[in-house]
């Protein structure tokens, strides 16, 4: 069966114009509490409606809705870390009494999968950026904090499914990292090395 050249033309267009499949993945909230001995410092948690509601597209068919799962991450992260946090939504909601400010944004999200890294796993990156402050505003470290995770094997798995679990395993990497780098940060840890000096003070 043939086709006038113009129409033949407008078909082949069409196919091009054709959208493609998206998959959106919502990252579900369950982690375990972080166990550790807290410091004895009160910190305020900074993350606005852009964070919490934060939907990354790593590539133009996949959506990947973090917001939820990481402020949960970081909310008991952050409270195994310190023994008071105040999780709020801006700035100005900083509390007399507070030690250090901590604002997390989220610099990338990437996604490859076993087609394009030619391995039978689906691995996710995760790059956040902390800004860390004193009560008044003086900066102290803005802080890079890379995540990783990836499935075990793509067998059975649907796309959704193996993002989905991709993703956990990058929250709970960011958090592990969290638990044992945060005082070993330089900047953070000459800031508790002159309050102390501070406090042994006359």
């Amino acid at each position: 069966m043939s086709f006038p050249r113009g129409l033949a033309a407008l078909l082949a267009a069409g196919l091009f114009l054709l959208p493609g499949c998206t998959t959106f993945v919502t990252v579900e909230q369950e982690f375990p509490d972080m166990v550790s001995e807290p410091r004895e410092l009160n910190a305020v948690l900074v993350m606005d409606n852009e964070f919490r509601n934060y939907q990354a597209q790593p590539t133009e068919d996949d959506r990947i809705q973090l917001g939820p799962a990481q402020v949960v991450l970081l909310t008991k992260a952050f409270g195994g870390l310190f023994t008071g946090v105040d999780v709020v939504s801006s700035r100005q909601e900083a509390g007399p009494d507070t030690d250090l400010v901590i604002i997390p944004s989220v610099r990338e999200v990437q996604l490859s999968s076993p087609s394009e890294s030619y391995l039978n796993v689906y691995e996710v990156w995760i790059k956040y950026s902390l800004d860390i402050e004193t009560a008044d505003g003086v900066p102290i470290d803005s802080w890079f904090l890379p995540a990783y995770g990836k499935t075990p094997h793509s067998y059975l798995l649907s796309r959704s499914k193996a993002i989905q679990e991709a993703s956990v395993v990058a929250l709970r990497d960011a958090g592990a990292k969290l638990m044992l780098d945060f005082f070993r940060i330089p900047a953070i840890y000459g800031w508790m090395q002159q309050r102390e000096v501070e406090g042994a003070g006359p």
